[in-house]
């Protein structure tokens, strides 16, 4: 037992100085490890190795020692991580005086940072797995294979992965999953946040797909909804957190986020590509002529509202909305709805720049047809083996989140390509990938030549599947959309 005796008090010592341990809560701290551990003895071990800044180094040699001393077995180092660590932490009240002080002397930024290094340390966010998954930038957007999140390439998958049955919590992100042992969530800590006058609360993601990735829920359990007041909500976040973007999914199934039962936001620290998408036609409202709209050059169909003024904001975004949720043409496949329920609907996002708000409002549409029984404004088949999940808030910002098969998928088919070798058996499924790759590598590429291009080609793939879910294919279509519903073109 004495690794075990070392390893607890390697935590406990972590945790007088990174989680805010009170010297005086040391022995009763220790004593609930034991607790936890099935412990009724204890030898003092003192840890004699140096402090890590993160707790991965110390959990581990928890696990191995235990696992050897036969305390637990490997399939249940989560769990009894997740509890020690929460047992070792501040409480929630602790947590939100401390946020709330250090926003008060320091302000909203310094707030969030304390808040994400706390969540770090105190093994909430993995972060060592995030900065594990491989990242890229390429053709405008920003490329990410994530080894840490299983894939769900089928809808009705994705939606049972996040729900929870018996009604407590009633889904995966009420407040009630602090502390709650049944998802592993004792080491969530959320802080108070008010919108539209309404209380709801900020959490940072476990497995975050960009810097300080977080969502804004409501402390009530209502189902997700964009409308009017959607926009007053996300540019009061940015009032008080103008270093973050927060955007909303479009609340319909195959567009949207994977949690619809609960109504929240997306936001975070990290600039994403659609924010610097440039304006590629200028129009106006006569009611608001200082703000400035704008469609975007964008491979999406993505629509921006800017001024200083919130009203103006707010009233030139809700117009778009409302044509938008109405705006029907066969023609082009564009029906709102139909038997089975709603098919239009917008994901909004905003940040705020030079005291003005920025809302980009993209365009989705989820209707199904027997050629596309997933989406007609989904990933086509042609890239499923890349993406078929669900294109939401995120990736239509730009930054794609491919599963982690690819890794060891796509290393073959660079294996083949520096090879020169003919696809086989499974492979065979990467057909369009590996002949754009001949062509793009040409003859006797290096390793390196290929694993380049093949970062280019990921680019390349994920700008047509935007471009698969923009609902107008073209920007004047876009401009003849908004110009019926009154706009009109700056001269």
């Amino acid at each position: 037992m004495e690794k075990v005796y070392q390893a607890v008090d390697g935590l406990v010592s972590y945790a007088k100085k990174y989680l805010g341990l009170d010297e005086r809560d040391e022995v009763f701290a220790r004593n609930t490890v034991f607790s936890i551990l099935g412990l009724e003895s204890y030898k003092d071990e003192k840890y004699d190795g140096v402090l890590p800044t993160v707790p991965d180094k110390l959990l581990k040699e928890l696990d191995e020692a235990c696992i050897d001393a036969g305390l637990f077995g490997i399939y249940d180092c989560a769990r009894y991580n997740d509890e020690i660590m929460g047992a070792l932490m501040m409480p929630p009240s602790k947590v939100i005086d401390t946020f709330n002080d250090v926003k008060a002397k320091e302000g909203s930024e310094k707030a969030t940072e304390w808040l994400y290094d706390y969540s770090v340390k105190s093994d909430y966010v993995k972060k060592s797995a995030l900065d594990a998954n491989p990242r890229f930038e390429a053709e405008g957007l920003i490329v990410t294979i994530n080894k840490s999140k299983p894939e769900f390439r089928d809808p009705k998958k994705a939606a049972s992965g996040n729900s929870v049955k018996g009604g407590y919590p009633k889904c995966t992100i009420c407040r009630e999953n602090e502390g709650f042992s049944g998802r592993n969530k004792r080491t969530l800590r959320t802080v108070d946040i008010t919108l539209g006058g309404k209380k709801w609360f900020w959490q940072f993601s476990p497995y975050g797909y960009f810097y300080q990735h977080g969502i804004a829920v409501n402390t009530e359990h209502t189902p997700m909804h964009v409308d009017k007041n959607t926009f007053v909500n996300l540019m009061d976040f940015v009032d008080v957190y103008p270093h973050y973007f927060i955007g909303c999914n479009a609340p319909l199934p195959r567009i949207g986020g994977s949690v619809l039962a609960h109504d929240h936001y997306q936001g975070g620290g990290e600039v994403l590509p659609l924010h610097k998408a440039p304006p590629a036609v200028s129009l106006k409202w006569s009611d608001y002529p200082e703000a400035e709209i704008s469609v975007l050059d964008w491979p999406g169909t993505a629509v921006r509202v800017k001024s200083t003024d919130r009203n103006a904001v707010t009233e030139v975004s809700e117009i778009i909305r409302k044509g938008w949720v109405n705006y029907e043409n066969a023609s082009i496949g564009i029906i709102p709805r139909s038997e089975e329920g709603e098919h239009s609907a917008i994901s909004p996002t905003v940040v705020k720049r030079d005291g003005k708000y920025e809302m980009t409002i993209i365009l989705r549409n989820n209707i199904t047809t027997e050629e596309y029984p997933d989406g007609v404004f989904h990933a086509h088949p042609e890239f499923h083996t890349i993406k078929k999940e669900s294109i939401g808030l995120i990736e239509a910002q730009g930054l794609f989140i491919l599963p982690g098969r690819l890794e060891t998928q796509l290393a073959e088919i660079e294996n083949l390509i520096v090879n020169g070798l003919p696809l086989e058996g499974d492979a065979r499924e990467f057909e369009l990938v590996y002949e754009e790759m001949k062509t793009r590598c040409g003859e006797n590429p290096t390793a390196e030549q290929v694993s380049e291009e093949m970062k280019k080609e990921l680019g390349s793939i994920c700008k047509r599947i935007l471009g698969n879910t923009a609902v107008f294919k073209t920007q004047p279509e876009t401009v003849k959309f908004l110009k019926g519903l009154g706009f009109t073109c700056n001269d």
